[in-house]
């Protein structure tokens, strides 16, 4: 879509690149190349006679233009993803659900979870899942690029998003039976999948109560990776309880104690403001409150691997 010789596709790149702080951030966040995301700026720079965003030793600065620039520019990156929402209804053409998670639930529960929630539509509701990290949430549920995040509470990220509790769980520690661990939890080797990493996770928050540093870290490609290195003896793997408990009942892994553990958690289902966030949200808010749901969170019937997933924001501005 083209406003004067402007794109949405430059507009969301400039408007991502500020919220995220970072070129590459938003590349990741757009699931496109960080030579894309750069071009797309070039461009827009180009255009406007400003250079919009500066880089300097503390990260990304705005311009005054760019400060100015930002609001307006989320507005009609918002606006974009509204009118296509409106021609595909016009179009008779399912609604679509973009849903966005962290690494944890995409492999785990956000196949299972979308795939019933469609079930109960037929063919009128088009459902997709992204992995997103939680700084990157709120900026793609804010701008309309994404309707629903579930993952950890987001509701002070500002946005004017609700984050509501849907599920509580347990974060435990598990390693190989035949590990012998000496000394405390923060000189284990420990094995993480991508959200070990991600300031905002409760995985993260885990290694911070027991004072691990980084370098006693390695990350995987996912949960299943990390728990497999954890079986080979290879370190302790932060886990949910009730996912990896399959492997502690085969006697794969066990659960080992540390001071912080178990941890209490809760996943929460973060959206717009009931009256600015689109009417399928709300469906799926509901549907995480009923027992189907809550079953699917507690024992899900499959998943795939978050390399499956495509961030939803992809499928809306750079298609």
């Amino acid at each position: 879509m083209i406003i004067g010789s402007v794109t949405l596709t430059q507009l969301s790149a400039f408007v991502l690149t500020a919220r995220l702080g970072s070129v590459k951030d938003a590349a990741t966040a757009l699931n496109v190349s960080e030579p894309a995301v750069s071009q797309a700026l070039a461009a827009l720079r180009q255009h406007l006679g400003d250079q919009l965003i500066t880089r300097n030793g503390n990260g990304m600065t705005l311009t005054p233009a760019g400060a100015r620039l930002l609001p307006v520019a989320s507005q009609m990156v918002a606006l974009g993803a509204e009118a296509q929402a409106a021609v595909r209804v016009a179009q008779g053409l399912p609604t679509q659900l973009r849903l966005v998670t962290d690494s944890v639930i995409a492999e785990f529960i956000a196949a299972p979870l979308a795939d019933a929630f469609a079930g109960r539509f037929g063919h009128q509701v088009e459902t997709s899942s992204g992995v997103a990290a939680s700084a990157e949430m709120p900026v793609l549920i804010g701008n309309r690029l994404a309707d629903v995040a579930l993952g950890p509470s987001l509701a002070a990220r500002g946005f004017g998003l609700v984050s509501e509790p849907v599920f509580r769980y347990k974060l435990v520690a598990v390693a190989s039976p035949r590990a012998k661990l000496r000394g405390s939890a923060r000189g284990w080797p420990w094995l993480v999948d991508p959200s070990g990493i991600d300031p905002g996770s409760d995985t993260s928050a885990l290694l911070r109560r027991l004072g691990v540093p980084e370098p006693q870290v390695r990350v995987f490609p996912n949960q299943t990776a990390a728990w497999a290195a954890a079986a080979d003896g290879d370190g302790v793997a932060p886990g949910v309880a009730h996912l990896v408990s399959h492997q502690v009942r085969r006697g794969q892994l066990r659960v080992v104690e540390t001071h912080a553990t178990p941890m209490e958690a809760t996943w929460h289902a973060t959206t717009l403001s009931r009256d600015c966030r689109p009417g399928v949200a709300g469906s799926l808010r509901r549907f995480l409150g009923t027992p189907e749901a809550m079953q699917l969170m507690r024992e899900p019937r499959g998943g795939v691997p978050p390399s499956r997933f495509r961030p939803p924001v992809y499928v809306t501005i750079w298609s």
